[in-house]
């Protein structure tokens, strides 16, 4: 706002505080989350601005703020006979025929094609569609829930569908690509095979010192009796001369 003093002084506000998932700062205008756990989808947001003048003058507008739930375990596939360049270029009206036929809004999650050469992206007559499906709160609708709904009223999607790409159109239900790993999920996994190779390099480490010790002393434990047996009742035991013991007995018996 170009005028000064109170009449340039502009603050913005929700309007009715029509949710509590998001806030806004006054001044700036700068609208941030507040509580969006475990919710997902499209929230629609009025946002007034109003100068602080005596005749005091506002604007409104609508801010359309998504919240990702990409990873939700709640996400449906619908698959298309329809070339993905094609589906691209209508998937505002695709998510219009299908939250008018669910009765939900539907957050479109991905768009894609399993041709493997993705140049070609006009090659495939076939789209997949991932999309999630939020009630009037915003909470998740059960992945079952929607694939009921979608077969109930796949009739009534297919010939809306075809006004959109004035062709006949089949919508399916396709099987939902299996979610990767997360990073951290990894990363633990990683470690658990760590330490349990740790471990059990330890324990080898340590039965084999076991191991080693024992045959140590068992052969300890023989050199000494066989030391001790040593010239003790043997006729035939040698000095260290190599001489026999039992002839400088017999020696020592006749002096």
């Amino acid at each position: 706002d170009p005028d000064s003093g109170d009449n340039g002084l502009v603050l913005y506000s929700l309007v009715n505080h029509q949710t509590n998932e998001f806030d806004i700062n006054e001044n700036t205008g700068e609208i941030f989350t507040v509580s969006v756990a475990g919710k997902a989808g499209t929230f629609y947001l009025e946002v007034q601005a109003a100068d602080q003048g005596t005749r005091r003058l506002t604007a409104r507008t609508t801010v359309n703020v998504t919240v990702d739930s990409s990873s939700s375990s709640n996400i449906v596939v619908v698959v298309l006979n329809q070339q993905i360049n094609v589906v691209e270029r209508n998937i505002a009206e695709v998510k219009r025929v299908l939250e008018d036929k669910l009765g939900w809004n539907v957050y479109v999650v991905d768009v894609y094609s399993k041709e493997l050469e993705r140049k070609a992206r006009s090659s495939t007559a076939e789209t997949h569609i991932e999309i999630i499906a939020f009630d009037e709160a915003h909470q998740e609708v059960p992945a079952q829930d929607v694939k009921r709904k979608l077969k109930e009223q796949s009739r009534n999607i297919e010939a809306e569908l075809e006004k959109v790409f004035s062709t006949s159109v089949t919508a399916a239900i396709g099987d939902t690509p299996a979610a990767s790993a997360r990073p951290e999920l990894i990363a633990a996994i990683v470690l658990s095979v760590l330490l349990a190779c740790t471990f059990i390099a330890f324990l080898l480490y340590v039965a084999l010192d076991v191991k080693r010790k024992r045959k140590h002393g068992q052969q300890h434990l023989v050199k000494e009796q066989a030391e001790s047996m040593e010239g003790i009742d043997n006729p035939w035991a040698m000095d260290k001369n190599g001489s026999l013991k039992s002839l400088e007995k017999l020696e020592h018996m006749n002096n």
